[in-house]
């Protein structure tokens, strides 16, 4: 018996020690280093990720930056003799009832519209259909897109060629949407010059207008069914009041 609780106490006091240890050891902050850039270098994800495909950080921005000036920027489709080659063969076998390919582009950077979307790969086919995606309250790039190609094994040529493609900075991811999961309502909105909604103007607009006979008997209606409930809660709980000289009254019906 005396064994086991000399045992017990020695365990008690080898556990204390390293808890001791840890409150006498001072711990020095770790200072940031001055040449370390803020911003960290994104790494490539392989495959579509919910976190890729909207870019919360503009989700809070109404004007967007300024549309980058895509004559500056290198052709891929010109400059590199493999894909020049793959595009001209793919163009050759190219038949009259070839399907159209889409194209989903994530991490685009910023500047990169409408405009210099279908200008930029306007360079390796043509583009049937294009579509940004925006803020639906801010109009704001959330930096992807989608693009239509009137040839699908230019589609996905252009995959193969502009995924990890480094573009302004950005990684650009580039994936082939096989026909089976489009979307239906993918399109919706496609090929508009965007233009950003006055949603203030509007809600303005649909607040001051004038209002029926039918609709105001609704707005009265509820604001005396308000006010009853009130008088109501207050003599459950006890407490008298005089709600009647503050109290909303119903007008007179005007006489016509």
């Amino acid at each position: 018996m005396l064994s086991g609780q000399l045992s017990k106490k020695t365990t008690k006091k080898k556990a204390s020690k390293p808890s001791e240890r840890k409150i006498a050891t001072p711990v020095k902050p770790i200072e940031p280093e001055a040449d370390k850039e803020d911003d960290e270098v994104e790494i490539p994800l392989h495959g579509l990720s919910e976190s890729e495909d909207e870019d919360s950080s503009d989700d809070d921005e109404i004007n967007d930056p300024a549309p980058l000036d895509i004559s500056k920027l290198p052709t891929v489709a010109k400059d590199d003799a493999t894909v020049k080659r793959k595009l001209e063969k793919a163009k050759a076998k190219r038949g009259p009832q070839e399907e159209r390919g889409v194209i989903y582009l994530g991490r685009l950077p910023h500047g990169f519209y409408e405009d210099q979307l279908r200008g930029y790969f306007t360079q390796f086919g043509d583009i049937t259909r294009l579509r940004l995606s925006r803020n639906k309250r801010t109009g704001a790039s959330k930096h992807y897109g989608f693009i239509e190609f009137d040839s699908a094994s230019v589609a996905q040529i252009v995959a193969e060629t502009m995924d990890n493609y480094l573009l302004m900075s950005h990684i650009l991811r580039c994936k082939i949407i096989p026909k089976d999961e489009v979307h239906p309502e993918l399109w919706v909105g496609s090929n508009r010059k965007f233009r950003l909604v006055p949603r203030d103007r509007i809600h303005r607009v649909k607040h001051d207008k004038e209002r029926t006979d039918e609709q105001k008997d609704k707005v009265v209606t509820r604001l005396v069914n308000r006010q009853d409930q009130r008088k109501r809660k207050l003599e459950a709980a006890g407490i008298k009041y005089d709600f009647e000289s503050v109290a909303y009254k119903k007008p007179a019906p005007t006489v016509s």
